[in-house]
């Protein structure tokens, strides 16, 4: 198991700092962060509708759009186990039947990767950028990142986890060391990135109930790219889990009486409460336990 730990501002532990990991659905919150620095920007608007459906950005960040996912196609895992070619895009989102909605946007909330498919192509179209480059342009290169790639072939991950095609990945799956993902998150939820409206916006959360069996969320949320919440020791955190073949991570910050520290975890295996909690053990060694400010 391997952890980064960021207090206040700067990395104060990490171990194997050259190791890239990859980071799952923790790429989604760096989908969201490039997609609210064209609101920042005045390129888009939060409540803009979007040209694949009668949902907004917003809806599509909290995942609120109505989409189904493709993880609910079991020939989809089959293919997976297989080793076989990803399909494209298009054929996923047929096989899916993406376009018929399972309920009215906004009026629920069911999570869907294939939403931030329809985030990453937004980046793309406004940018007139391939989704690399405008993601060190508009995330990396100003939170001072330069270690973090998004993978494109299974070359990319042949060091990093067992044979996978990223392709499997819709919106895209970065690798990077598990340090600069504590510095992302760390740097995007301070004032390095974005201004504190939309800080605001990203980490206002749809309430998803009580406590998840197995994991340490008390009352957890989703936000715009973020799962946010309380958990059994007190804090509040706001980040990222994420998990695919043979490994999980799990990246979050929280800030106590004016102290931040962010913790990112990376384990073999498949269970998320475990890698979870670790974060959460961490933490609370450097900010006790309590409410955020």
């Amino acid at each position: 198991m391997l952890f980064s730990l960021v207090s206040n501002g700067s990395l104060a532990a990490v171990e194997q700092p050259d190791a890239s990991v990859p980071w799952w659905s923790f790429t989604k919150t760096v989908l969201s962060a490039a997609a609210l620095s064209l609101v920042r920007d005045g390129l888009v608007e939060l409540d803009d509708v979007m040209p694949e459906g009668p949902f907004t950005l917003r809806q599509l960040l909290r995942h609120e759009a109505g989409l189904a996912d493709y993880g609910e196609l079991a020939d989809y895992h089959t293919a997976v186990a297989r080793n076989d070619s990803p399909w494209s895009a298009d054929d996923m989102l047929q096989r899916l039947d993406a376009g018929r909605l399972r309920y009215a946007p906004g009026t629920g909330w069911r999570y869907s990767n294939v939403g931030y498919l329809f985030v990453a192509r937004l980046i793309e179209r406004v940018t007139g950028l391939e989704l690399a480059e405008a993601l060190t342009q508009r995330v990396f290169s100003p939170l001072g990142l330069s270690q973090v790639r998004l993978a494109t072939s299974p070359t990319d991950l042949q060091d990093v986890c067992a044979t996978y095609d990223p392709g499997w990945v819709y919106h895209g799956l970065l690798v990077g060391p598990l340090g600069e993902a504590a510095l992302c998150l760390d740097r995007l939820l301070s004032d390095h990135l974005l201004p504190r409206a939309l800080r605001q916006d990203m980490q206002t959360v749809h309430p998803l109930g009580g406590p998840i069996p197995g994991r340490p969320w008390t009352s957890p949320g989703y936000g715009l790219g973020l799962m946010q919440g309380a958990v059994q020791s007190g804090l509040i955190l706001s980040g990222h889990t994420g998990s695919g073949p043979g490994s999980v991570v799990a990246v979050y910050r929280c800030t106590v009486n004016g102290h931040s520290a962010t913790c990112a975890v990376f384990c073999d295996g498949d269970d998320q409460g475990s890698v979870e909690a670790r974060v959460v053990d961490h933490l609370s060694a450097v900010l006790g336990n309590g409410q955020k400010d």
